[in-house]
């Protein structure tokens, strides 16, 4: 995969595509919301959102397991709440949806009148053991598990097992992202979501899997294995659809939708695609570097889809690196920065 782009040093740099420049109008009211916290935070920790095949070091047929997700919701009366979706990094190897950082930003959002859902999903933890195995036999191994033109294609760009396994788990994260946001609307009205105000987010491999999921078709991640394959899609609101509005990815990639298309040869990016607020330092990093949002920024400016990316920095004025949770822009950490841009953009109402 070529890739062209520069990479500019030591400076905040604020890049917005110009073509598409009015904010977002909402088919229904705008949500309120609160410029500080305004209120006490509810928790409904390790909500099921679907089932998912699985293996571990001894099976040798996949066998169900439960997803869960967290729910921050403010303590008020609001029945018009937007919501906003993060998927947590690791590299699909692991990671965990309670990292403090992620219950930090959620209890931001959800203290100002947001629902902020964290989501876990299937990684390489969940692929058993392969060693020894022939390719016959992998893909047999992981039949319902991922689909063996994607299995094929990890194995031609892999060295080791880890990497054809860590490529394998892209597919499963991905498919339990558009689970997970199938169930929250099917759940919308348990938490007075407005499902015109959807956002999804994620750092690191939650970037990468928050991009494919706003780009990427409904049937996309769901539809290349079948039901009788993979019992386990009867749990995951099949029949539910959404429309995701807003992206906001922190140092992560495109990489998951160059892959879709080598395999299927299907571009999926179009100009309704999400609006996008991109975050991602200029500090030496060999696994998402800064050229990849650039990369990212190029595709939504030649579309006219209104983006913004913030150049990170440490909190001493060096170029962040990866997993700059702790950047400040302006004197504005990421919640700050990420709400101000969903906030213009959606056209909420902010007290």
């Amino acid at each position: 995969m070529n890739k062209s782009a520069f990479v500019t040093l030591f400076v905040v740099l604020l890049f917005t595509a110009c073509s598409k420049e009015d904010p977002i109008a909402p088919e229904n009211e705008a949500p309120v919301v609160k410029s500080e916290a305004a209120y006490s935070v509810l928790l409904d920790e390790d909500i099921a959102y679907a089932d998912g095949l699985s293996h571990d070091q001894s099976s040798t047929i996949p066998f169900p397991i439960s997803m869960y997700l967290d729910v921050y919701h403010p303590d008020n009366n609001s029945d018009n709440r937007p919501v906003f979706m993060f998927i947590h990094g690791g590299g699909f190897k692991g990671g965990i949806k309670h990292k403090p950082e992620i219950v930090e930003m959620a209890n931001y959002y959800a203290s100002r009148g947001w629902v902020f859902i964290s989501i876990d999903y299937r990684t390489t933890e969940e692929l058993g053991n392969i060693q020894g195995k022939t390719r016959e036999e992998v893909i047999a191994y992981y039949k319902g598990v991922a689909p063996p033109e994607w299995i094929e294609h990890a194995m031609l760009g892999a060295e080791t097992v880890k990497q054809f396994q860590q490529a394998t788990a892209m597919y499963l994260a991905q498919r339990d992202a558009k689970a997970a946001l199938r169930w929250i609307v099917a759940n919308a009205n348990t938490y007075n979501i407005n499902r015109d105000f959807i956002t999804v987010g994620g750092a690191s491999a939650g970037a990468i899997s928050t991009v494919a999921l706003g780009i990427s078709n409904p049937e996309d991640f769901r539809d290349e294995i079948t039901v009788s394959d993979d019992p386990t899609l009867s749990t995951t609101n099949l029949n539910e659809t959404y429309d995701v509005r807003s992206m906001v990815y922190f140092w992560g990639s495109n990489i998951k939708l160059d892959v879709f298309e080598a395999i299927y040869n299907l571009d999926r990016y179009d100009p309704s695609d999400p609006e996008l607020f991109l975050g991602h330092g200029t500090a030496t990093d060999p696994v998402t570097p800064y050229e990849e949002a650039l990369e990212l920024q190029g595709i939504y400016n030649d579309l006219g889809i209104h983006n913004k990316l913030v150049t990170l920095l440490q909190p001493n004025g060096d170029p962040a690196g990866h997993g700059a949770w702790d950047a400040i822009v302006d004197g504005k950490g990421l919640s700050e920065l990420t709400f101000e841009f969903l906030a213009e953009r959606k056209k909420l109402n902010v007290e």
